[in-house]
């Protein structure tokens, strides 16, 4: 029986047993079913975990690329000043603003010193008012020269608006960043502008002498770092975000590298200028121009004067408005604001339609205001027309035009007069095929423009004067700003006997580039001369020539400056073309101006 009881056989089973086993089984599939349910969790835990993590490094705000996502607030403001000529500001500005506490992002920095410097500048423009009431009672040289003031700390405003505008477009809800390279370009042309026009209130009281210029220095010292700590900021905001390993939008790139392999010939405008503004440039028969209003001297027109017309101009229009000026020469000052968009001129030719006015400095006008035509407002171009200074070399500084019109195109224009002919005050600017005459620093300002295939004429001075054809004002190591003159004649209007110079380095950053250009045998050996006397500028200019031709373009003879390079590789040069210096391509074709 034992024997019996203890074999169970294939699948017999004792009932006993067979219900012990069941509940160790149910005790086992209830561990195992506990277990299973805690490494879920723990799997689910390490994966969300981990995409936290990525999310946070991708966020993270940190300028340092070993920073983890609790880098603070001010550890991160601090990382993001350090790249500023003045950090100690920087930071005490920002971190002033409440929300500055809350936020690691680059970004949102760089907007919160966007809005420091416009606060500033706010305070700063309410004082002009003040300093001509208190200090030009006996004095109109100086009310003129703050006068000045009051216009560029406007137009100082204005810049730091256009930024915070820019910066502030909305992504359709898709969290990308939308820095591109273009709208980079953008913040940095308006914020140099913007430390342009600060700088311009500085020199209208410099050339009047005015006692209080040390009280106005010290009252826009702000002004001028606040607007310097952003432009540094914003200038440097690619490598900040490379190093933060926080993601670029697309665009960044792409838009740079579809230009590089497009290429532009002769033929080409650079890309800004927009298709309707290119034929309006490129025909040849102004018949097939239709404009919006037409200026003439006889009475055939609707107006006789410019100004009239100009008084008619929408304002901040997003569409192109055409005036046509008939063949004639118009005598009187000619001013397009800042509110006056995307206007276009054009006459019957650069000898035939003139504008001709003679204020000048000696009889009371600051330089500033000196120039027969003026423009500000965004997106100008003429076309066929000349502007002429009248006042002639025994008046001094006499400007024939000043443009502050950023993304503004001249072709087939001249530009006639003595000291201080052509202003390109700032923004950037772009001159095809006109024609550029004067003495002392005949062209000159703080814009980033560019002169391809124009006639550059130096002509006699005064007696006791010498010939300097630029005057570069860059102040400030970030500012894109300069000069380039690529593929130009230049060669002497008349008899000119005085020793004549390239240029002479206007302020301590001046940049100017003389490419491809020839270069007749009226130039003085050395090729450029100082500011001050007998004092070399200092190693920060940036000056160069790169592949001239004719007898003035040897350079064996040049100036030792520091900041001088006789010659540039063709990767150095290419910085200062069309494509790089003022991103043509993203604007000129538009005005249908060939470019190289």
């Amino acid at each position: 029986m034992d024997a019996v009881k203890s074999f169970k056989g294939y699948g017999k089973v004792d009932p006993v047993e067979e219900a012990a086993f069941k509940r160790k089984t149910r005790k086992r599939l209830i561990i195992l079913l506990v277990s299973l349910v805690v490494l879920v969790a723990l799997i689910v835990g390490v994966v969300v975990g981990t995409i936290t993590h990525k999310k946070n490094s991708k966020k993270n705000d940190g300028l340092n690329p070993s920073s983890t996502p609790t880098t603070s607030p001010s550890q991160s403001l601090k990382a993001v000043c350090s790249v500023t000529t003045h950090p100690d500001s920087c930071y005490t500005s920002i971190s002033s603003i409440e929300s500055s506490n809350l936020t690691t992002d680059p970004e949102k920095l760089f907007q919160l010193s966007l809005q420091v410097v416009h606060n500033s500048l706010q305070k700063l423009s309410a004082l002009p008012p003040q300093w001509i009431s208190n200090y030009t009672t006996d004095n109109p040289r100086l009310k003129n020269a703050l006068g000045v003031c009051q216009t560029v700390f406007d137009d100082a405003i204005d810049a730091a608006n256009e930024s915070i505008s820019s910066f502030n477009v909305d992504d359709g809800g898709k969290d990308e960043k939308l820095l591109s390279v273009e709208r980079i370009n953008d913040l940095e042309t308006w914020l140099s502008t913007s430390l342009t026009s600060l700088e311009t209130c500085l020199d209208s009281l410099q050339e009047v002498n005015a006692t209080i210029i040390d009280e106005v220095k010290d009252l826009s010292k702000n002004s001028t770092e606040f607007a310097s700590n952003s432009l540094a900021i914003v200038s440097k905001l690619l490598t900040i975000l490379s190093q933060f390993k926080i993601p670029i939008h697309r665009k960044l790139l792409s838009e740079t590298e579809t230009e590089a392999k497009a290429g532009h010939s002769l033929t080409d405008f650079p890309r800004w200028v927009r298709a309707a503004d290119r034929r309006l440039l490129q025909t040849t028969n102004t018949n097939a121009t239709k404009p919006n209003l037409v200026v003439a001297q006889d009475g055939s027109g609707d107006f006789t004067t410019i100004s009239e017309a100009v008084a008619k101009i929408p304002q901040k229009s997003n569409t192109r408005f055409v005036i046509y000026v008939k063949a004639g020469v118009y005598k009187e000052k000619v001013r397009l604001s800042k509110s006056l968009w995307n206007v276009m001129m054009y006459g019957d030719g650069k000898d035939k339609t003139i504008v001709s006015f003679g204020d000048n400095f000696v009889d009371g006008t600051p330089t500033f205001n000196t120039a027969t035509f003026a423009v500000a407002g965004k997106n100008f171009i003429a076309k066929n027309m000349g502007f002429k200074n009248s006042a002639g070399a025994i008046k001094h500084q006499a400007v024939a035009f000043r443009s502050g019109s950023d993304q503004s195109v001249y072709y087939q224009c001249s530009f006639d007069a003595f000291q201080d002919t052509l202003y390109a005050h700032s923004n950037r600017q772009f001159y095809s095929e006109c024609d550029i005459t004067g003495t002392i620093d005949f062209i000159f300002g703080n814009s980033a423009v560019v002169f391809q295939n124009c006639n550059i004429q130096p002509r006699q001075p005064l007696s006791n004067q010498f010939v300097t054809i630029t005057a570069q004002g860059k102040n400030d190591p970030n500012q894109n700003t300069g000069i380039t003159i690529q593929n130009c004649d230049m060669s002497p209007l008349d008899n000119l006997k005085a020793s004549t110079y390239l240029g002479r380095p206007w302020k301590a950053y001046s940049t100017t580039v003389i490419m491809q250009s020839s270069i007749g045998a009226f130039l003085d050996p050395q090729g450029w001369t100082e500011w001050v006397p007998n004092v070399d500028p200092p190693s920060t200019i940036f000056y160069a020539e790169y592949q001239n031709t004719g007898p003035g373009s040897d350079v064996s003879k040049r100036v030792k400056w520091a900041g001088y390079k006789s010659s540039l590789t063709a990767s150095e040069a290419s910085k200062y073309t069309v494509a790089s210096f003022i991103n043509g391509p993203s604007w000129i074709p538009e005005s249908e101006v060939t470019f190289t």
